[in-house]
């Protein structure tokens, strides 16, 4: 597997109808005028012309530019501006405005701040708390570079969801992403599981892992209490990343999913070519939280 391989024909699955809608052009007008970032444009995400279709988008907080170096991601790297003090409340106007009943929020990883950006995630969950009171957050956050002190001060907010992606399995990890540590990043989202939140975690498929790889990382992530995953198909931004090993088949995805909600705690695995960790985020978390009433009820 060599970086620069010319990418590879993408699967009909891929072909999706572009959505036309007036709600497209309201999202882009809003985000660009609150002069907020999505990930949906800085990931160059599949699904972005259809989300933005349907009112909805994944903010992107603390800047476009990256301080790792992940060879899979279209994201800019780079040495990135300090904090924007008024990002939190600009995006708790967009999610008023949008009248998103489910929020993500998401950020590049800062390693170069004092807290990885974790006082940034929890400024934000409260300004979308204090606006829209209803609406449920979701974070997905970097690892925080293994601090503890960070990961608590996010966890703190009491986010809705509390999302950390592991992305691919340990054995790729030097290659895919240096700076990241699998274990490092488990034990983050034990510690959010152990504090009461519903945790979720989302994988890439097709970057030369192995099915019994991914069901390692599932048993992993059963043991470490998380809720939710999602696995989708990982497409290359350019030839300068890593380049994709193969596509994923329905049956697999079909396979995998049943094999990760056997496992204790794992209340759904979302799998599918077009997944990412924000795709069907709000019904994923109703599915969740569904599941622990009913535990509730039952005394499990």
């Amino acid at each position: 597997m060599t970086a620069g391989r010319p990418a590879r024909t993408l699967p009909d699955s891929f072909k999706q109808r572009l959505a036309r809608s007036p709600e497209r052009g309201r999202v882009a007008a809003l985000v660009r005028g609150l002069a907020l970032h999505t990930v949906c444009e800085e990931a160059r995400c599949p699904n972005r012309n259809n989300c933005y279709a349907q009112g909805t988008a994944t903010f992107l907080v603390l800047g476009p530019a990256c301080t790792r170096r992940c060879r899979f991601c279209a994201v800019a790297q780079g040495r990135p501006a300090g904090p924007d003090p008024g990002e939190p409340e600009r995006v708790a106007r967009a999610v008023a405005d949008l009248g998103l009943t489910h929020a993500v929020i998401t950020s590049v990883t800062r390693d170069d701040l004092p807290d990885g950006g974790a006082g940034h995630f929890a400024a934000a969950v409260a300004a979308i708390r204090s606006r829209s009171p209803a609406t449920a957050v979701e974070v997905l956050v970097p690892d925080f570079q293994g601090d503890p002190a960070a990961a608590d001060r996010a966890i703190a907010a009491a986010p809705d969801v509390f999302n950390h992606n592991l992305e691919t399995v340990a054995r790729l990890y030097p290659l895919a992403r240096p700076g990241a540590d699998y274990r490092r990043s488990l034990g983050l989202l034990a510690r959010a599981k152990a504090a009461g939140l519903t945790t979720k975690c989302g994988l890439m498929a097709g970057l030369g892992e192995t099915m019994a790889e991914v069901e390692a990382v599932l048993r992993d992530l059963s043991d470490a209490g998380c809720d939710l995953v999602t696995i989708g198909q990982y497409l290359a931004p350019s030839a300068a990343h890593l380049p994709v090993d193969r596509f994923w088949t329905d049956a697999e995805y079909d396979g995998i999913s049943r094999y990760g909600e056997a496992l204790p705690g794992i209340v759904r695995v979302l799998a599918g070519p077009l997944v990412r960790s924000s795709y069907r985020a709000r019904q994923i978390y109703q599915e969740a939280a569904r599941a622990r009433r009913g535990a509730a009820m039952t005394g499990e």
